[in-house]
């Protein structure tokens, strides 16, 4: 026999309370109305984004890339917009000890094609030696086109983790917006996914009902071992890694600070 909503054996510790339709109903079109809001203001505040005035700079700054040093306007592949997420660094550090945050970004934007159909493109830069850089996008399996921009100045270069969007008039090129933090979110499309199940992304900060599954640290979707468990050993890789048959083996390089 199936328990009705009143029937305390409906109840299910840990979880949320179990109901009818009706009532889940009136619930979800309560939430939905603080979810339309929240949209009409997203939508603009990216109105206001699109007013910002914007910065020109030295478009031939020259960055590194597989073919050696190019000059910056070489991202845009001939198109006039263009995004770039800029990927933190830390120097002669192994797979598993590159940026948390960054890995998880870069993985969710493996393929740029519909911002291409759009007239947009898409390229990361870092600043880690290129030789370095090159050897960690081949051990992902990332296909976006990445480059070092260790020695450039901002804004081509300077502070990392951060979403940067660019215009080209010809051969003038323009920054027109830059976020970082939370604002990079936008670009891990399962964050967005995690945040409408009932146990969020299980993140410590996260506010959730007393009785739900422990939050951890965000480190949960990045490094662990072959049991898919936590950790910053040489037995370690990022999560993707473990789900490429063939994934390229961790070499321990060694741990540094960030260069910035």
């Amino acid at each position: 026999m199936t328990p009705t909503p009143d029937d305390p054996s409906a109840a299910l510790p840990g979880r949320p309370p179990v109901v009818g339709l009706a009532a889940w109903q009136e619930a979800r079109d309560e939430l939905l109305r603080r979810e339309k809001a929240h949209t009409h203001e997203g939508d603009a505040i990216a109105a206001a984004r699109r007013r910002l005035p914007m910065v020109e700079f030295d478009g031939t700054a020259e960055v590194v890339g597989p073919d050696g040093p190019v000059p910056f306007l070489d991202l845009f592949q001939g198109r006039e917009e263009l995004v770039v997420y800029k990927h933190m660094w830390y120097d002669d550090a192994p797979p598993q000890g590159q940026c948390e945050g960054c890995t998880t970004t870069a993985w969710h934007l493996r393929d740029a094609v519909y911002l291409n159909a759009r007239g947009v493109s898409f390229a990361l830069v870092t600043t880690g030696r290129w030789a370095e850089v090159a050897a960690y996008v081949r051990f992902m399996g990332y296909t976006q086109p990445w480059y070092s921009v260790r020695d450039a100045e901002e804004p081509v270069g300077g502070r990392m983790g951060y979403l940067a969007s660019y215009l080209r008039d010809g051969d003038r090129a323009f920054l027109t917006y830059s976020t970082t933090g939370r604002g990079t979110e936008r670009a891990n499309g399962s964050m967005g996914l995690l945040d409408m199940t009932p146990y969020g992304r299980g993140e410590a900060w996260e506010d959730k009902p007393e009785d739900r599954p422990e939050g951890r640290e965000p480190c949960w979707y990045w490094r662990t071992d072959a049991q898919g468990h936590a950790t910053w050993g040489p037995t370690s890789r990022p999560v993707p890694q473990w789900t490429r048959p063939g994934a390229t083996p961790v070499e321990t390089l060694g741990r540094h600070g960030p260069h910035h």
